[in-house]
């Protein structure tokens, strides 16, 4: 299996006032190709911090990271937001779209730092992208056009489109009410299907319901690790789930 992400010794340390805080402590996992991932852990537990880092947003104080083959600690700024750009796709809880700006626009973003990508192939790419989630008749769409299911298909959409290495979620239906979030989880469990690598970062332990693996954190420490032997349908859930009526 190929490996996509591995952290060796990872420690995240930050000086607060005349204290240090250890974020991170000795952090060590493989994540490989096509796996679906969830890490979980309450608030203060180091998930923030590893997120940053696996994002490449952030720089360890100690360890290694290799993200796709490519130690990332040693590299410069640039560097590394080149790579995260081209091997990260970011899906975040409050969507980042840009307002008065249509589902291609923002869809389009990351392919513009791609100089390999002329205007038309960036809106070809974009338009494939957002089919996939399901979008594609809201193409012209702008945000405040949408409701948040659908800002959230638009993100997802973004993620995608430079066909990233690592999907990399952060409490990605935390704004959205259940059955939307439902709607969202159904879409990851289709793309994880389809072969792409996902890391689900939330607090949310329903989630670990359905994915193959579940990291948690306590105190910046991996506390488990297991595969989940049993993973629930999304798609089936949703079935169940009443509809809401206007």
């Amino acid at each position: 299996m190929k490996e996509i992400i591995r952290l060796e010794h990872i420690a995240r340390d930050f000086i607060v006032g005349d204290e240090t805080v250890h974020a991170l402590r000795d952090i060590s996992f493989t994540i490989y190709e096509g796996e679906f991932v969830t890490i979980m852990g309450t608030s203060g537990s180091g998930k923030s911090t590893l997120l940053n880092t696996l994002g490449c947003l952030d720089t360890p104080t100690r360890g290694e990271y290799y993200l796709d083959g490519v130690a990332v600690r040693s590299m410069g700024k640039n560097a590394r937001a080149t790579l995260r750009n081209r091997k990260i796709g970011f899906v975040f809880q409050s969507y980042n779209l840009l307002a008065k700006t249509t589902a291609i626009e923002n869809v389009e973003l990351p392919l513009m730092y791609n100089p390999s990508y002329s205007a038309a192939a960036r809106r070809e790419k974009a338009i494939e992208s957002l089919v996939a989630v399901g979008l594609g008749d809201r193409l012209n769409h702008k945000s405040n056009q949408m409701s948040g299911g659908q800002m959230q298909r638009v993100a997802i959409a973004r993620a995608l489109v430079n066909d990233p290495a690592v999907i990399l979620a952060d409490e990605a239906t935390g704004n959205l009410d259940t059955r939307t979030s439902y709607d969202i989880l159904v879409l990851f469990q289709r793309l994880h299907a389809e072969g792409r690598t996902i890391i689900f970062v939330t607090h949310n332990p329903e989630i670990a319901q359905y994915s193959g693996r579940n990291i948690l954190l306590k105190d910046g420490r991996v506390v488990s690790d297991v595969q989940n032997e049993h993973i629930q349908s999304a798609a089936e859930v949703l079935t169940k789930l009443p509809v809401e009526k206007d």
